[in-house]
């Protein structure tokens, strides 16, 4: 039985060795868990403050942007109202010029009326004084034609042959 006794002394030393060994490798991994949670922890720091300036950085856009666009609201609308503005004008401006072209039109008709009513007026008028006047026109011209056709005739010339 001693020898069982021997084994049970070098595994009770072989257990005590490891015992040993094992708070060095227990500390080392404490250690090692220590350093590993610092750095877990200093990058959470590090993201926390890269999250809080991405977060500012994004509030400071998203203020740029909102301005930006109630900017252009405005200009949107103000162009809106010239765009209006200038479109009633210039219906307003087309009314009038067709207005003026109505009354161009209307005027140009009374003109041509006028000067057909003054043309005929004096046509008739004309007309009227040939009336008066051919009789003795024609008197005249019977007297000329008598008179040459003997002066044809004193010649010895036959007034139908020419």
């Amino acid at each position: 039985m001693p020898p069982k006794a021997k084994g049970k002394g070098r595994k009770a030393g072989a257990g005590a060795k490891k015992k040993n060994s094992s708070p060095g490798v227990e500390a080392e991994a404490k250690h090692r868990l220590v350093i590993l949670e610092k750095e877990l922890l200093q990058d959470r720091l590090e993201m926390s403050r890269q999250r809080r300036a991405l977060q500012e950085e994004l509030g400071t856009r998203s203020r740029q942007l909102e301005e930006e666009v109630r900017g252009l609201r405005e200009q949107l609308e103000t162009c809106q109202r010239e765009a209006k503005t200038a479109r009633q004008e210039a219906e307003q401006a087309l009314r009038e010029q067709d207005g003026a072209l109505t009354q161009l039109r209307a005027h140009v008709a009374d003109m041509e009326a006028k000067y057909e009513e003054i043309l005929h007026d004096n046509l008739d008028c004309l007309l009227a004084k040939l009336r008066v006047v051919k009789p003795h026109w024609d008197a005249a011209t019977l007297r000329l034609h008598t008179k040459h056709k003997e002066q044809l005739r004193q010649f010895g010339l036959n007034p139908l042959d020419l």
